[in-house]
C-alpha cells in the first residue's frame, strides 16, 4: 500500500529485458544524498512510477571509515518486472535516463498524505494537452491502453473517474479538476511545488502514463451493485410467490 506522495525521483540506469533469471529487470539509480534505501531490505515493495515492485537488489554506497574497497558513487536497486505488467504500463518503454517516480510502501505510523495507493495500474494514458495556468501546470489525459486482452475499454476508466476525486497518475495522488466523459478525458492540475517534486512534470504531450483509480470506487460499485441485484432478485421471488396459486 502506498499515498501517491512521492518520495523521490530515480534515474533509469538499465531496462534488461533478457536477465539473468530469463525475465526482465530494471535498475534504478538514486542521487547521492538519497535516503529512500536506509532501512530497505530485499523483498521489499518500492512504487516505480505507480507500479508496485519488488526490490531484488540493493545497493548503498560504503560510509566512510566502513572498511577496505569502494562501493558505489550511487545508491541503486533493481527489481523484476512480470510480463503481465508489462502489458498493463508504460515501464517497458523505459530508456536509460528516464525519470522515474519512486515511493516505499506506507507503514502503520505514517500520516496518510494522498490516497490509498495499491500499485496495482488500471490503465495507460496520453497527455493529450499541457498548459500553464499562473504558477500552475494543467494536464489532460486519455486513457489509452488497459491491458491485451483485458476486453476492457476506456469507459472503464473514466466510470472511476469524478470531478474533485483522486487518481494516481505515475504513482502521484492528485485532484482531478475536470471530466469529460463524452470526448474521453480528465484533468489535473499541478501545483509549482508539485512540479518540482514529481516527474510527471517533465512529460510532454503524446507521452503516456500510468493511471490507478481510486480502489474505494471499486470496492462501492461492487457493494452496491450486489445490493441492487439482490434487491431485485428478492423483488421478483416475492412477485413469483405472490401470483403462485
Amino acid at each position: 500500500m502506498f499515498t501517491g506522495l512521492v518520495e523521490e525521483i530515480g534515474t533509469v540506469a538499465e531496462l534488461n529485458p533478457h536477465d539473468e533469471t530469463g525475465g526482465t529487470s530494471l535498475t534504478i539509480t538514486l542521487p547521492p544524498s538519497s535516503k529512500l534505501l536506509e532501512d530497505a531490505l530485499l523483498g521489499d515493495s518500492i512504487a516505480v512510477n505507480g507500479v508496485c515492485l519488488t526490490a531484488t537488489a540493493l545497493s548503498r554506497p560504503k560510509e566512510p571509515g566502513s572498511g577496505s574497497g569502494s562501493g558505489p558513487a550511487q545508491p541503486s536497486f533493481k527489481v523484476g518486472i512480470a510480463p503481465e505488467t508489462l502489458r498493463l504500463t508504460n515501464l517497458g518503454a523505459l530508456t536509460a535516463g528516464s525519470a522515474v517516480n519512486l515511493e516505499r510502501a506506507v507503514r502503520a505510523d505514517t500520516r496518510m498524505g494522498g490516497h490509498f495507493v495499491q500499485g496495482h495500474v488500471d490503465a495507460t494514458a496520453e497527455i493529450v494537452r499541457a498548459a500553464p495556468d499562473g504558477n500552475a501546470l494543467t494536464l489532460r489525459f486519455r486513457p489509452t491502453g488497459v491491458g491485451q486482452g483485458t476486453g476492457r475499454g476506456r469507459d472503464d476508466v473514466l466510470r472511476y473517474v469524478v470531478h474533485k476525486g483522486f487518481v494516481a497518475l505515475d504513482g502521484t495522488s492528485l485532484t482531478i479538476t475536470r471530466v469529460d466523459d463524452a470526448e474521453g478525458w480528465f484533468e489535473v492540475m499541478l501545483i509549482a511545488y508539485t512540479q518540482e517534486k514529481v516527474a510527471l512534470a517533465r512529460k510532454s504531450v503524446g507521452d503516456t502514463v500510468n493511471v490507478e483509480v481510486d480502489v474505494l470506487a471499486k470496492y462501492a460499485e461492487k457493494s452496491m451493485a450486489a445490493y441492487l441485484f439482490g434487491a431485485q432478485g428478492q423483488g421478483e421471488g416475492v412477485g413469483a410467490h405472490a401470483a403462485a396459486p
